[in-house]
C-alpha cells in the first residue's frame, strides 16, 4: 500500500460541510492532505475551512461552467454530497471534462450502475471513476474478492452486515431515495426484484448467530464487477420480528415514498431531527461482515471481518482511496477491491479478518 504523499497535492472534497464530509476533511488533514473544500454554500463551508486552514470553493452542481472552472488544475474529486442519485452525474461530467479522477461514497445501486456506464469515456479521458469508497462498499467489496479468490469458479456469493449506531441525515435521505425501487438480488448476472423481508436465514457472526434479511446493498453491482460471480445476495442483520414487520409494511412505505411530495417532506423532517453519531459513538460502536462464496461442485469459503463504526471507517477509507488513485492513476470505471485488492480493507486501522471462528 502506498504511503501518504510527501507533498500533498490539492484535490477537491465536494460536500465537505455535510456530516461525513467534515469527518473526511479532518482525516485528510491528519494525513497531510490539503483538499479544497467545496459545496453549494460558502456560509456552511467557511467555518470548516477556517478551522482546518483550507481553501474553499462555493459552487452548485447545476453550475457546470463554474464547476469545471473550480476543478481546473485539480487531479481528483472526492464527492460526498448525497443523495448521489441526484448529484453524482453532474460531478462525473465535470470530471470527464477536466480529466480529474472521480471518487464518491455512495451506496445507491443506480449510481453504481451509472458510474459503470461511463467506463469507456473514463478510459478515453485517462481517469478513474470509482463509486463507493467508504463503508459502502469498501469492506464488503474486499470480502467479496477475498472469498471469491479462494473458490475459483464460484457461482454464488452471499454477504451479510451487522450494523451498530445511527445514520447521518445524508445516509437517511439516500435510503429514502432507494425505497421506491424495492429489494434486489442478482441472479444469472441480472439484477432482479426481491420482496423486502423475504428470504430470512441464520448467519453466524463473530459474536453470535443472527437472523439476516436480503437488502439492496451496493455490492449487487460492485461485487459482480469485482468477482464476476453471477448470483449475489446481500443481507443485513435484523431481529426476526422486525424482518417480518418489514415484509408486510414495506409495500405501503414503498407506495408512499414513490410520491415526490411525501419523500421531500420526509427529507425535510430528517434534516431537522437527525444527527449523525457523536465522537463517543463512533469510537465505541463496531460493525461485522460475513462473506461466503460457493461453487457448483460444493467447494465453498467463508470469512468474517470486524471493523470500526461505519462513519469512522468511511473517513479513513475514502482518504486512503484518494491516496491509492493518485499513486496508481488507474483508468476506467472501477471498484475498490478490483483496483486495490482484497487486503485494502486491512490498511484501515481497527479491521480484522478471520477465516474461521473458534
Amino acid at each position: 500500500m502506498s504511503a501518504p504523499p510527501s507533498s500533498a497535492p490539492r484535490w477537491m472534497l465536494y460536500g465537505a460541510s455535510g456530516y461525513t464530509g467534515q469527518l473526511i476533511a479532518e482525516e485528510a488533514v491528519r494525513r497531510g492532505h490539503r483538499p479544497v473544500l467545496a459545496g453549494r454554500s460558502r456560509e456552511k463551508l467557511a467555518p470548516l475551512a477556517e478551522r482546518l486552514g483550507l481553501e474553499l470553493a462555493a459552487v452548485g452542481l447545476e453550475e457546470m461552467r463554474g464547476l469545471v472552472s473550480a476543478l481546473e488544475g485539480l487531479p481528483l474529486v472526492l464527492h460526498a454530497a448525497g443523495p448521489f442519485i441526484r448529484t453524482s452525474e453532474s460531478m462525473v461530467q465535470a470530471c470527464l471534462a477536466t480529466r480529474a479522477h472521480y471518487l464518491d461514497i455512495t451506496g445507491e445501486i443506480p449510481v453504481f450502475e451509472n458510474t459503470f456506464h461511463h467506463d469507456a469515456e473514463a478510459r478515453a479521458r485517462g481517469i478513474a471513476l470509482m463509486s463507493g469508497v467508504g463503508f459502502d462498499v469498501v469492506p464488503t467489496d474486499c470480502m467479496a474478492r477475498y472469498v471469491a479468490e479462494r473458490v475459483p469458479g464460484a457461482h454464488e456469493l452471499d454477504l451479510a452486515i451487522v450494523f451498530s449506531g445511527q445514520a447521518s441525515p445524508g445516509t437517511a435521505k439516500s435510503m429514502l431515495e432507494q425505497v421506491p425501487s424495492g429489494g434486489r438480488v442478482r441472479r444469472g448476472g441480472a439484477l432482479l426484484p426481491w420482496p423486502m423481508g423475504k428470504g430470512l436465514r441464520r448467519v453466524r457472526f463473530t459474536d453470535a448467530e443472527r437472523t439476516v434479511a436480503p437488502i439492496p446493498w451496493g455490492d449487487l453491482v460492485t461485487a459482480w464487477h469485482t468477482t464476476g460471480i453471477p448470483n449475489i445476495t446481500t443481507y443485513m442483520a435484523l431481529p426476526r420480528a422486525a424482518a417480518r414487520v418489514v415484509r408486510f409494511t414495506y409495500p405501503l412505505l414503498q407506495r408512499a415514498l414513490s410520491v415526490e411530495a411525501i419523500r421531500h417532506g420526509a427529507e425535510r423532517l430528517i434534516e431537522s431531527r437527525m444527527h449523525g453519531p457523536n465522537e463517543t459513538a463512533r469510537n465505541e460502536h463496531h460493525t461485522q461482515i460475513w462473506a461466503e462464496a460457493r461453487a457448483p461442485d460444493g467447494r465453498r469459503a467463508q470469512a468474517w471481518l470486524e471493523l470500526p463504526e461505519g462513519y469512522a471507517f468511511t473517513a479513513v477509507a475514502a482518504v486512503r482511496a484518494v491516496e491509492e488513485v493518485l499513486a496508481r492513476k488507474p483508468q476506467g470505471a472501477l471498484t475498490p477491491a478490483g483496483t486495490f485488492g482484497a487486503d485494502f480493507v486491512l490498511s484501515i486501522p481497527g479491521c480484522r479478518r478471520l477465516d474461521a471462528l473458534p
